[in-house]
């Protein structure tokens, strides 16, 4: 059995730097028009909150949501596939990439959205 302790988004939030819950918000809005069926699962000993296509993180999960302490990463599993024009992904792990996001303009950014539009379409077509 896991030991991961398990929360909402609002536990998350309030671990999370006042200054940066409006970004850590509009990320989870946006996920949730593209997506109204995610399911998240907030891992609060990992500081995040997942967004998938079921609670698994790694097989379900399609993005997440970190806050950290300047920034909120907008972080994509199997972020090395994405399609990324504007060039906003960063990471250099074998799979994930993430998008550090500073602002409310950020967060609204349509390359952004894209990115979770493309991570959820790959999802579903691995069969995740």
């Amino acid at each position: 059995m896991s030991k991961a302790k398990f929360g909402t988004f609002d536990d998350l939030l309030q671990t999370t730097k006042e200054s940066l819950r409006p970004i850590a918000k509009a990320l989870r809005d946006t996920v949730f028009e593209i997506d109204a069926n995610a399911c998240e699962v907030v891992r609060l000993g990992d500081h995040a909150a997942t967004y998938g296509v079921g609670p698994r993180k790694m097989i379900d999960g399609y993005v997440y949501i970190l806050p950290h302490k300047r920034w909120v990463n907008l972080g994509f599993y199997q972020g090395v596939d994405l399609a990324d024009p504007e060039g906003l992904l960063e990471g250099t792990g074998a799979k994930m990439r993430h998008v550090k996001i500073r602002s409310m303009d950020d967060a609204n950014r349509p390359a952004a959205r894209a990115l979770i539009k493309d991570a959820l379409e790959r999802r579903k077509a691995s069969g995740g």
